[in-house]
């Protein structure tokens, strides 16, 4: 119990110290772009009501879901093929290390051409800027199995799926969830960018409409919702790691005490 309150005080006192220091910096500011912290909070239960959750902020959460979902499927998928053999490796790499340098933002009028201005293309758009961590961390995870247990499955007969999914994966997991928690913020980040360009709801849509229409507290409650939203899902990621990696982490706790 002591250990789960020294790290959520270790948590939040970082983020304690600077809200403070926002309160204090911004008390009494006459700048209409920074208005003090008190008038954002303020502002915040009158903006985000219950209409406007169903409206703009379930919409972006099913969104981002659904890229974020087809990008760890076909990042794992794709990145355990190429880790596995060396020759698609060697096929795949110049052709992934060209698209994986095109910003995805770039790739939003296009995707609009194939896609339409509908959620489809918004989940594109996040799908095809977040796979890039997770496969290219599959790829290194599978290929840095260790070659003894590779030779061990191979001689009690342990091949094809099953080797994949007692062998390959538990050992390539840790570098795989490592690119998973990288997508997710590059994948909230796409979210907002996506909803910018012809969209009629949406958390990025509504913050731009806040700021063209000079709502400017309003707009900083957006962006403070959206600080909110990826720290609470960054929570929750490291819950699910913890409790599906909880081999790996007892293992690397036990190695330190040893």
């Amino acid at each position: 119990m002591r250990n789960v309150a020294l790290r959520l005080l270790f948590t939040l006192a970082l983020p304690a110290v600077l809200v403070a220091v926002w309160w204090v910096a911004s008390d009494g500011s006459r700048d209409v772009y920074w208005p003090p912290l008190r008038t954002i909070v303020t502002a915040f239960p009158d903006v985000w009501t219950g209409e406007r959750w169903r409206g703009d902020v379930w919409p972006s959460l099913y969104r981002l879901a659904g890229g974020y979902a087809l990008a760890a499927v076909a990042g794992v998928a794709l990145g355990t093929l190429i880790g596995s053999y060396r020759r698609v490796r060697a096929v795949c790499e110049p052709v992934l290390e060209f698209l994986r340098a095109v910003p995805p933002p770039v790739l939003v009028p296009v995707i609009m051409l194939f896609a339409g201005i509908g959620d489809t293309m918004k989940i594109v758009v996040i799908a095809a800027g977040s796979v890039w961590p997770i496969l290219l961390n599959t790829v290194e995870g599978v290929r840095a199995v260790d070659q003894v247990m590779k030779e061990t499955a191979r001689s009690y007969g342990v091949t094809g799926f099953a080797r994949l999914r007692t062998v390959v994966l538990p050992s390539a997991s840790p570098q795989i969830f490592a690119g998973l928690r990288q997508a997710l913020s590059i994948g909230i980040i796409l979210m907002v960018i996506s909803e910018m360009f012809a969209a009629s709801n949406g958390l990025g849509f509504t913050v731009v409409q806040f700021q063209r229409s000079f709502a400017i507290p309003d707009m900083w409650t957006g962006i403070l919702l959206l600080g909110l939203l990826g720290f609470v899902l960054s929570v929750l990621f490291q819950l699910v790691e913890r409790r599906v990696l909880g081999w790996y982490h007892g293992s690397r706790a036990a190695s330190r005490r040893s």
